[in-house]
């Protein structure tokens, strides 16, 4: 399984295990958790890295339309997995 390290400013690396990449519209995204199995909680990362970028740059996928819509290419991609929101 494919593993990308993304630095979160001013915080401490973070080792992700990529469970399934997907394009749409041109863009790059990334189903990443801690975990390599069982249930956990899941990231939704955006690639916005430029052809001449060293390194990648990701966004986590925070609006609310975009999260739906790449949520339900990836359930419709990996049979096993099914969103949830994050209720706090």
């Amino acid at each position: 399984m494919e593993k990308i390290i993304i630095s979160p400013e001013g915080e401490e690396k973070i080792e992700l295990f990529v469970l399934e990449q997907t394009t749409i519209g041109g863009i790059d995204y990334f189903l990443a958790t801690e975990s390599e199995d069982g249930d956990c909680d899941a990231l939704i990362l955006k690639d916005l890295s430029k052809r001449e970028d060293s390194e990648a740059v990701f966004e986590v996928v925070s609006d609310d339309a975009e999260l739906d819509a790449v949520a339900k290419v990836f359930e419709s991609l990996l049979d096993d997995i099914t969103f949830s929101a994050d209720e706090e």
